[in-house]
């Protein structure tokens, strides 16, 4: 019985995982079309391309690069818009096997980790990018004129998205971490000036060594932490289910509701 169970969740998982890719390239396949994978890069390299010199484009140093690098840009974007589907998924996978209150925690959680890292993302592209760009532009001597290879730009892009959008993830962090009792809220105020250095030196590793790129992603590191700690505080507020009652009815319905998948499985493999 164990070993049906086992295989069925596999099976489980396996459409669960078909059914994401089959939204990721029905989206990609819309991309490639509308408005088409090179207008993608133009929209991406827009903040950089606005800080060049009249008449200076990006260029290409490699033979397929012209192609491939705006098919992979489309795929990443495929992927984002297609995080409700895909996290859609996902939670439809886990949540058979989480108790009530675990439901009612991790939802939220999901949710509002997605938007935040989207928010993140955002943030970087119409404000980080512009001014750093544009501070970079005003170092450049006069006799050179800048002519940024569209893969370098592309690696670059990626790592600015990852740190800002990570960035941006420090509230659901801090209140994962507090309901989990790993850390108190008194701890994580305690622990603000250390915070302050930790992020100031990841803020100079991972953006470009310029003061504005560093200031951009420090000050809202500090200002999500303080966020993180308020929403950890108000969270703490809501009593989860400790009582040996409330635990017992999760895991009575947690069980009957396996139970009943068996039965359904079992039923579903006689002739």
């Amino acid at each position: 019985m164990i070993e049906e169970t086992f295989i069925s969740h596999l099976v489980e998982l396996r459409d669960r995982l078909i059914r994401a890719l089959i939204a990721i390239g029905v989206v990609f396949a819309v991309l490639c079309f509308v408005p088409g994978p090179s207008t993608i890069y133009d929209w991406l390299a827009l903040p950089l391309t606005r800080e060049l010199p009249m008449g200076t484009k990006m260029i290409a140093t490699g033979v397929i690069t012209p192609f491939m690098v705006p098919i992979k840009l489309t795929m990443m974007v495929s992927f984002v818009l297609s995080l409700p589907v895909v996290l859609h998924q996902v939670w439809a996978f886990v949540a058979p096997g989480l108790y009530a209150h675990e439901k009612k925690l991790i939802l939220p959680l999901v949710v509002s980790s997605t938007l935040l890292f989207i928010l993140g993302l955002a943030f970087c592209y119409f404000f980080v990018f512009g001014q750093v760009f544009r501070f970079i532009s005003h170092f450049a001597p006069a006799s050179i004129t800048p002519a940024p290879d569209i893969e370098q730009y592309l690696s670059f892009v990626m790592t600015m998205f990852l740190a800002f959008g990570l960035a941006f993830e420090v509230p659901v962090a801090l209140i994962v971490l507090v309901r989990l009792g790993v850390v108190t809220v008194m701890q994580l105020r305690t622990f603000r000036a250390y915070f302050v250095v930790c992020a100031s030196i990841i803020s100079a590793v991972v953006t470009p060594p310029d003061v504005v790129s560093m200031l951009c992603l420090l000050i809202p590191l500090c200002i999500l932490y303080e966020v993180g700690i308020w929403a950890a505080h108000c969270m703490s507020t809501i009593k989860a289910p400790e009582s040996h009652q409330e635990v017992a009815e999760d895991a009575n319905q947690k069980a009957a509701e396996e139970f009943a998948a068996i039965e359904k499985d079992q039923n579903s493999g006689k002739p």
